[in-house]
């Protein structure tokens, strides 16, 4: 990816750099590893903890197979997803949709997701952003989406701005300026920090998460997301 190699780790180098935010608190947390294969979860990473024991959790928690296969073709430039343990409902998670309006994840049933969260602040996300939206461009269809969600407090001038500025032209405008969806995220053990990316499945149950930037325009992404949607 064109200027943005700089922000992702050199093989066998785990790196943590932390980029501070003003956004309600957040910091914004560069996590990477390994290129070499997808292992355990670091050992300082938060437990998940599945939002509620709803059927639709008790019914996400039935793909714990699944969700390592696809974790387990998570090599190379994306070897830092990690498996859903145990894979959860994700379909309450909120945000506001291209058109302006509310929406959550279940609006996307049917469909595999790559939901990514992103700041304007966010270092390793400007990297990212035009790689997330090579993906879009190359495997958008009506079985997979990449929906990047912004997070930036305020209104949308400075977002929008970072996207034309970084070449980011297919990609969908999702925006949640109440933090409400990070912290949501957080609260379920998945999120340290910025960028934060999970892969979910139709019918809405979390399969694989990662913290810190990918190269998601890479051959790595497109074989995980062939996997993914059992290609």
């Amino acid at each position: 990816m064109a200027d943005g190699n700089r922000f992702f780790p050199a093989p066998r180098l785990i790196l943590a750099a932390l980029a501070a935010g003003a956004l309600a608190g957040a910091v914004a947390v560069y996590v990477s590893e390994s290129r070499s294969g997808n292992n355990a979860a670091p050992q300082n990473a938060a437990p998940q903890v599945a939002a509620s024991g709803s059927k639709d959790d008790v019914a996400c928690a039935a793909k714990s197979d699944r969700a390592k296969k696809v974790a387990a073709a998570a090599t190379g430039e994306v070897a830092a997803l990690l498996p859903a343990d145990p894979p959860q409902s994700m379909r309450s998670l909120a945000f506001n949709g291209p058109d302006g309006k509310p929406m959550t994840i279940a609006d996307q049933a049917g469909k595999t997701v790559l939901l990514n969260l992103w700041a304007t602040w966010c270092a390793p996300c400007r990297a990212e952003m035009p790689a997330l939206d090579a993906l879009q461009k190359e495997k958008g269809s009506d079985a997979f989406q990449v929906v990047a969600v912004n997070v930036d407090a305020g209104d949308d001038v400075k977002p929008k701005k970072f996207l034309a500025d970084t070449g980011v032209h297919t990609l969908g405008y999702y925006r949640d300026s109440t933090m409400t969806l990070f912290n949501d995220v957080k609260t379920r053990g998945l999120a340290l920090g910025l960028p934060v990316t999970m892969l979910i499945d139709g019918e809405g149950c979390l399969i694989a998460h990662m913290n810190g930037p990918a190269e998601w325009s890479g051959p790595d992404a497109k074989r995980l997301v062939e996997t993914a949607l059992g290609s």
